[in-house]
C-alpha cells in the first residue's frame, strides 16, 4: 500500500499559503496548514486539511507543530516555507526593532522550520523543502531595504542548502512570485506610508505605496491569482526532478530579464519609471 505524502504549509491563513494548502490536498497530499490566525484557516477544514497554530517567531510553536506531524505519520515529505510579510520604509526611519522582526519572520523562522524537518527527511533520505521568496529576492525597490534583505538572504540560503542536502536525498526549491491578488501589497504600502509618508522620503513613499497597491487585488496590471502560484508550488512538490527555482506571475519573467541584462544604473531608471506608471 502506497503511503500518503505529507506536507506542511506555513503562512496558510490567506493568499498563496491558503491556496497552496488546498492545491496540495487536491493533489493527494495529507496537508497541515499552519498560521497564527486559526480563525482565518477554518474554511480549510472543509477540504480535509488539518490546521495548526503556528508562529514562526516562536520556538515552542514551531517545534510542537513539526513534532505533531512526525508523530502522526512518522515522516514529512514536503515543507512549504511561505510565512512572511513585507516591511517597507526608509532605512533611516524604520526602527531597528522592526528590521529585526522582518528578518526574524522571513529568514530565521524559515531557517528554524527547515532545521526541524531536516533530521526526519535525512533519516529516510527523501524530502522536499520549498521556499517561497519573491522576485524581490532578485530585484530591489527604494524604501524596501529590510524586505529585500530578507528575500535576498533566503535566495542565498536556499542555494547553499540545496548543495548540502543533495547527498541526503533532499531537494530544495525556490518559488519566486510577483504580485498576487491578496492584500499583501496594500498592507505593505500602508506600512510604508505610516513610516515614511510624511518625512524627507514622502515623495518616493507615495509613489512606491501606490505601485505596491497596484500589484494587489483582482484586475490590477501585475496581479496574479494566488491559485496560479499555488499550482506552481504543487508542480515543484511533485516533479520527479524539480527545477531549482520557479518565477511565477504577471511580469515576473520580464522584470527578472531586465535585471539580468541591464546594467544597475539603467535598471534603476527603468524600474523607477515603471513604478511611476504603476502609481498613476
Amino acid at each position: 500500500m502506497k503511503r500518503s505524502r505529507v506536507a506542511v504549509v506555513t503562512g496558510a491563513s490567506a493568499g498563496i499559503g491558503f491556496d497552496t494548502a488546498i492545491a496540495l490536498r487536491d493533489a493527494g497530499f495529507t496537508v497541515y496548514a499552519g498560521a497564527r490566525r486559526l480563525e482565518k484557516m477554518e474554511p480549510l477544514k472543509g477540504h480535509g486539511i488539518t490546521v495548526l497554530s503556528l508562529d514562526v517567531t516562536s520556538e515552542e510553536s514551531m517545534a510542537s507543530a513539526v513534532a505533531l506531524v512526525e508523530e502522526a505519520h512518522g515522516h514529512l515529505d514536503v515543507l512549504v516555507n511561505n510565512a512572511g510579510y513585507g516591511s517597507y520604509g526608509s532605512l533611516e526611519e524604520v526602527p531597528l526593532a522592526e528590521g529585526r522582526r522582518q528578518l526574524e519572520v522571513n529568514v530565521m523562522g524559515l531557517a528554524r522550520m527547515t532545521q526541524l524537518v531536516i533530521p526526519g527527511m535525512r533519516r529516510v533520505r527523501s524530502g522536499r523543502i520549498i521556499n517561497v521568496t519573491s522576485i524581490g529576492g532578485k530585484i530591489y525597490e527604494p524604501l524596501g531595504s529590510w524586505y529585500h534583505a530578507s528575500k535576498f538572504a533566503v535566495e542565498g540560503m536556499s542555494d547553499s542548502l540545496r548543495l548540502e542536502l543533495r547527498p541526503h536525498g533532499i531537494d530544495v526549491v525556490i518559488v519566486e512570485p510577483s504580485g498576487t491578488n491578496s492584500e499583501w501589497g496594500t498592507i505593505a504600502g500602508e506600512g510604508l506610508l505610516a513610516t515614511s509618508g510624511d518625512g524627507p522620503y514622502q515623495q518616493q513613499a507615495h509613489v512606491v505605496a501606490a505601485a505596491l497597491a497596484s500589484t494587489s487585488g483582482e484586475g490590477h496590471v501585475l496581479s496574479t491569482p494566488a491559485r496560479v502560484v499555488a499550482n506552481v508550488i504543487v508542480r515543484a512538490a511533485t516533479a520527479k526532478r524539480p527545477r531549482t527555482r520557479y518565477p511565477v506571475g504577471r511580469g515576473a519573467w520580464s522584470v527578472l530579464a531586465l535585471r539580468k541584462f541591464l546594467p544597475d544604473r539603467a535598471f534603476d531608471v527603468v524600474f523607477w519609471n515603471l513604478y511611476r506608471r504603476l502609481a498613476g
